[in-house]
């Protein structure tokens, strides 16, 4: 499994593999070990809401204790990695997604997808993946990122949101 497959299928199935908004958060621990609480939770507690629990480029944001979104971070290039559960081969990997790579992966994959209006202005556009209600923001790099081609949008976050 690649990272755009996981990818996909995040976009069209709204889950990334076993992880979906609305479990809880000791089920996605048990599934994937503690994960790395945000600041603000070791500050004040883990009652306190919509802040990510994080697990290398993969970050869960609770409310009540319950999984509200999930979220994969990408940096163009750069390498990241997945927990062993998401992406088998735990091994870090080249976090470059070209937009033309994703659109077409989806596209192949018949999954529907439009422009998000609402995420789309400056350097950045967003698309929205449907019937799922997935996230992409795509961004130009920015200057000290090395990537081949500076012209064109790169992958930074595919995201999910509790309804």
């Amino acid at each position: 499994m690649s990272l755009l497959d996981v990818l996909v299928d995040f976009a069209r199935t709204g889950r990334v593999g076993p992880l979906r908004c609305g479990m809880s958060l000791a089920e996605a621990e048990d599934l994937l070990g503690p994960g790395r609480p945000h600041p603000a939770i070791v500050m004040k507690g883990p009652d306190i809401n919509g802040y990510p629990y994080s697990w290398s480029a993969l970050d869960l944001s609770v409310t009540r204790r319950t999984v509200s979104s999930i979220r994969i971070n990408l940096w163009p290039g750069s390498t990241a990695t997945l927990p062993p559960l998401v992406l088998p081969d735990a091994v870090p990997f080249d976090a470059t997604v070209l937009r033309e790579d994703m659109l077409a992966a989806l596209d192949d994959a018949g999954c529907a997808h439009e422009v998000d209006e609402n995420l789309t202005f400056g350097n950045q556009s967003g698309t929205l993946a449907q019937p799922a209600g997935v996230g992409m923001i795509f961004c130009l790099p920015a200057s000290n990122t090395d990537v081949a081609d500076r012209d064109r949008h790169y992958l930074v976050s595919i995201h999910k949101h509790a309804s």
